[in-house]
């Protein structure tokens, strides 16, 4: 269960506590400058980019299981998690260089917005949250592939709760956390969930007979990493160690893993704090 439910879940938390984010920076803007008739467009943006993202999730699993099957599905899956190894990769240097900047912008955004009127107030709210929400859609498509049990799902909606919950006591003032490090840390465990993407995508680009090496295993580990143990659970599910991996999904695993997560760990010049920058990434109440 584990090797299903981590990874849904830090994309849940991960991506949902984004998307709060973003959302309590609009809405304390708009409670703090005296603009609460405007709450209610942003809301309505908010809802209209859920339904969407929902909607595109629809979508991906209807195509993959009903309109698709054989070598096209595999097909279809291995492209997906190619996409969504690219948009994960570009979000978590995106949010490590811009994060410091983004309630800023966001508040500049929102002032552009209430002068042009109610519908711009709406695109907003829709724009803002709508990215993070098809990134998630995507993300999750891709990691739970195949999957025969609710698992993945589970995870997910756990994972969102969380982001919820910690959203409203960050916004409430109840809890503080460093947000810098926990976008560090959940960036470095979406690296490897992004490999692990990367890894499936090329096994189902294998299943499709586009790449070859189907049967040419680099190991075999099967008579003692059992999947349905504790141990077997953590390695498939954080790092994606699996008991019987081709040659050439243990090439793509290490040729994004290794590159990537040393590229995001090193430091860069967006890190350093200037006089005027907060110690948090996103403040709502600035």
């Amino acid at each position: 269960m584990g090797a299903l439910f981590f990874p849904s879940y830090l994309i849940g938390l991960r991506e949902g506590l984004e998307m709060v984010l973003v959302v309590s920076v609009l809405v304390a803007y708009l409670v703090k400058t005296g603009r609460r008739q405007h709450l209610l467009p942003v809301w309505g943006g908010v809802a209209a980019a859920v339904v969407l993202s929902v909607g595109f999730g629809a979508v991906l699993s209807y195509v993959s299981s009903t309109v698709l099957g054989g070598p096209g599905q595999e097909l279809f899956d291995a492209i997906t998690s190619v996409i969504a190894v690219a948009l994960v990769t570009w979000m978590i240097f995106w949010m490590r260089r811009t994060a410091r900047q983004l309630s800023g912008e966001l508040r500049g955004k929102l002032d552009d917005a209430v002068g042009l009127g109610l519908g711009a107030v709406v695109g907003i709210a829709f724009a803002s949250v709508v990215r993070e929400g098809l990134e998630t859609t995507l993300l999750f498509f891709a990691s739970a592939q195949g999957a025969v049990s609710a698992t993945p799902l589970v995870g997910l909606a756990a994972g969102l709760a969380t982001a919820v919950v910690l959203g409203f006591a960050l916004y409430a003032g109840a809890v503080r956390i460093n947000l810098s490090r926990f976008f560090t840390i959940s960036g470095v465990l979406l690296v490897f969930v992004a490999a692990g993407i990367f890894k499936y995508g090329v096994h189902d680009f294998q299943e499709a007979g586009v790449l070859p090496g189907l049967t040419t295993y680099a190991y075999d580990a099967s008579a003692w990493l059992q999947p349905g143990s504790w141990y077997g659970a953590v390695l498939d599910g954080v790092f994606h160690i699996s008991a019987q991996p081709t040659v050439l999904e243990v090439v793509a695993y290490l040729a994004y893993l290794v590159p990537v997560l040393t590229l995001f760990l090193l430091p860069g010049r967006s890190a350093r704090t200037t006089p005027t920058t907060r110690s948090e990434p996103v403040d709502a109440h600035a």
